[in-house]
């Protein structure tokens, strides 16, 4: 019961990751909050949450639109009173070269993936403030650190997130916030599925991406959820504004 009694808001987590980390967290003893745009997803996350006995709301949110955010953090407050963890999870994938990219693409992954968790940080560390306590999961990319071709705006927005985390440890440190991301590397999600399938090759896109990578595998969503809890947890109370690589090797790894 590593997180017992925190109350733990998670975006994103109707599917992946992010539903993986919900299940993961409940189980460790945490009220957690299920925010999702994907209403059915995310109830879905919240029934088999109920089945293992734990406690978790559903609330429908667009991290793009301020005055969405600002009404789930008020549902929170009114259910559970506080918000001690937060995982900035919600994100969506850009594929292309640059001057390839449309300017309403970019836009569109720059509003989800960096807006989101300006707005959603914006409108929890408050809490976090006046409790002095919280912890702070930014959801980064290892593709931060390394180049990869064809995902220029989702490398834009995940380098960002990298560095947003770094300077929001800096402000929020003396209010005893941790602020931290996590750095995953290519991830087995329904997402990452339904894209390769989509590939001429499904198979030979999936042997490419596992031989990128020293485990000679891809990374499954429980993989996350474990690194995520860790940083949720007192365990980590001394890492702030640390890039926490899950990745299979792929960065610090061979190349080839």
């Amino acid at each position: 019961m590593r997180l017992l009694d925190k109350v733990a808001l998670i975006t994103g987590a109707g599917s992946g990751i992010g539903k993986e980390t919900a299940l993961l967290f409940a189980k460790e003893g945490a009220k957690v909050v299920v925010a999702d745009i994907n209403e059915v997803g995310g109830k879905e996350t919240v029934h088999e949450i109920e089945q293992l006995n734990g406690s978790s709301i559903f609330v429908k949110v667009d991290v793009t639109n301020e005055a969405s955010v600002n009404e789930m953090v008020e549902t929170i407050l009114e259910s559970y009173g506080t918000i001690d963890v937060l995982f900035n999870n919600a994100g969506i994938s850009g594929v292309g070269q640059l001057h390839l990219i449309s300017l309403d693409t970019w836009k569109k992954v720059l509003d989800v993936n960096v807006n989101g968790v300006f707005l959603v940080s914006k409108a929890v560390v408050p809490v976090m403030m006046k409790n002095k306590k919280g912890s702070i999961i930014n959801m980064s990319s290892c593709i931060a650190e390394m180049g990869l071709a064809d995902r220029a705006s989702y490398a834009a927005t995940k380098g960002a997130i990298l560095s947003l985390t770094k300077s929001m440890q800096v402000d929020y440190a003396p209010y005893n916030i941790r602020v931290n991301a996590l750095m995953p590397g290519t991830i087995y999600t329904p997402f990452v599925e339904d894209y390769l399938s989509r590939e001429a090759d499904p198979e030979a896109a999936i042997s490419n991406i596992k031989k990128r990578q020293l485990s000679g595998d891809l990374g499954k969503p429980i993989d996350v959820a474990y690194a995520a809890l860790y940083l949720a947890s007192d365990e980590s109370k001394f890492m702030m504004g640390t890039p926490f690589m899950i990745d299979g090797g792929v960065v610090n790894g061979k190349s080839s």
